[in-house]
């Protein structure tokens, strides 16, 4: 590997778009995972020659290009394992065409998630995949972790509205992949291929994505549960009854008490909640839908069941789910709220099974872990609450997570629904995938022969997510 070479980066990009002060380089070798690890430069583009023009020299200088939006991803995908130069993508954020006629825009990576559904309201529409990380969440961020939101289970995630896009390769080439149309039969779906690739295949520079219109009515409801099964059973029955859910929602008893303790919402703290949204055109149809859930969350003897049109109602009632990732950072003050095994999916006849081992697990490692998430898409999100300065806690989270993962695994579960893989979850995903590892590397090496685009993440990344980079956290020894 060659030195980097500053001036070739000056030249490129101007001084003024440039990085290497070492604050600076610390503030980008870390995400919103555990990881840390230095960047030799942050590098801003403004256009697309710009990129190329960077990968063509860091290609033939064997230099690592590591691609970065918002920086809101949770398992590393843009911690710099290897060093090299992070390419910092916040400037190109323009919105290039919105056409109404034929339902798609056309974005630069850097669009922020809000910012598009804020240029999409006055026209009626909106997109989306939306993750909960939307205020900071770039659009190429979200392709290249396949990212979803609490909408998923009736709109679809990022692949699911991703028509085309213009990627720059590692050689610096620029190529337009997908189309402007709904529909596409011939070759292959290479733009699909991109979403989920988690930066290490090309370097999109431009995608165009279809959105939808807002919904006229919008009524949403809140199931209590005494039992983490009973919920379970409703979540399934919802999705095998013909209901179309707009979202359905599960929270714990560890998550319910995290933000009554955070935000005083006065929630019933029982063993489970289900939020559960119908939307449509039609008020009669919504109804249907609504009630439908009503009634099976009635038969698995959910409680204190309320439904809502009302827009301050309804945010009454999403308002502990919608703040609760930053609610269990002050579950209790002497813990911490980390992002580990955050994102695995289930069947949903597994869905409270899962729930459950989560809860399992946790008390036989010494640690609270929650269980919550996007449960009509199978979904489960945890979060491992633990004293970070203690050694021994991130052992035990290491044995939970290696527990989790393989009664995941048994019930046919899947390691990451929509947060990627990163580093964090290297190790399960290689197991998940070890029939398929070599054919994804041989896609890698056909693209990036030289191994210079993100490199060390997915199949590449270490077994061992604790010692791959130093931790963004102060252990003591």
């Amino acid at each position: 590997m060659k030195t980097m070479d500053e001036s070739k980066l000056r030249e490129i990009f101007g001084e003024e778009n440039i990085k290497t002060d070492p604050s600076d380089l610390y503030a980008f070798g870390s995400d919103a995972s555990v990881h840390h690890a230095m960047p030799w430069a942050v590098v801003r583009p403004d256009n697309t020659r710009q990129v190329q023009q960077l990968m063509a020299y860091a290609n033939e200088a064997l230099i690592p290009v590591i691609p970065r939006g918002g920086g809101s991803g949770m398992c590393g995908q843009t911690v710099p394992i290897r060093g090299g130069i992070v390419l910092d993508m916040k400037h190109m954020n323009r919105i290039l065409e919105i056409n109404l006629p034929d339902v798609y825009c056309r974005v630069e990576p850097g669009v922020v998630d809000d910012d598009l559904n804020l240029a999409l309201k006055p026209h009626g529409m909106f997109y989306p995949p939306t993750p909960a990380s939307s205020r900071i969440a770039t659009i190429g961020g979200e392709i290249a972790n396949n990212a979803s939101g609490v909408r998923s289970v009736k709109y679809g995630a990022t692949r699911d509205a991703v028509l085309g896009m213009k990627v720059v390769l590692p050689n610096g080439d620029l190529v337009t992949l997908g189309a402007h149309t709904r529909v596409e039969a011939s070759g292959y779906q290479l733009h699909k291929l991109m979403v989920g690739s988690e930066g290490t295949l090309g370097i999109v520079v431009e995608a165009t994505l279809n959105f939808v219109p807002i919904p006229e009515y919008r009524c949403m409801g809140i199931a209590n549960f005494d039992h983490l099964a009973h919920a379970g059973a409703a979540v399934g029955s919802i999705m095998a009854s013909g209901a179309i859910p707009s979202m359905l929602e599960l929270v714990d008893s560890v998550a319910i008490k995290a933000v009554n303790k955070t935000m005083n919402l006065g929630l019933k703290e029982v063993a489970a909640s289900l939020i559960f949204e119908a939307d449509g055109m039609v008020r009669e149809a919504v109804d249907y839908e609504i009630n439908k859930m009503k009634e099976i969350c009635k038969k698995h003897q959910g409680s204190d069941i309320t439904t809502s049109y009302d827009p301050k109602e309804r945010a009454r009632i999403f308002m502990g789910r919608k703040k609760l990732f930053p609610a269990l950072s002050k579950y209790d003050d002497s813990l911490s709220s980390t992002s580990l095994a955050d994102d695995m999916a289930v069947p949903y006849s597994r869905m409270a099974d899962m729930a459950g081992k989560i809860h399992e697990v946790a008390k036989k490692n010494n640690i609270i872990m929650t269980a919550y998430g996007h449960c009509g898409s199978g979904c489960m999100h945890t979060k491992i609450l633990m004293d970070t300065k203690q050694p021994e806690q991130w052992a035990s989270a290491r044995k939970a997570i290696t527990e989790i993962y393989e009664f995941v695994r048994s019930v046919n579960g899947t390691t990451s629904a929509e947060h990627g893989i990163g580093l964090s979850k290297a190790a399960s995903f290689k197991v998940e995938k070890a029939d398929s590892l070599r054919l994804l590397q041989t896609i890698k090496q056909a693209l990036d022969p030289n191994n210079i685009l993100n490199p060390g993440k997915l199949m590449q990344a270490p077994d061992d997510w604790v010692t791959a980079t130093g931790l963004r956290y102060a252990v003591n020894n």
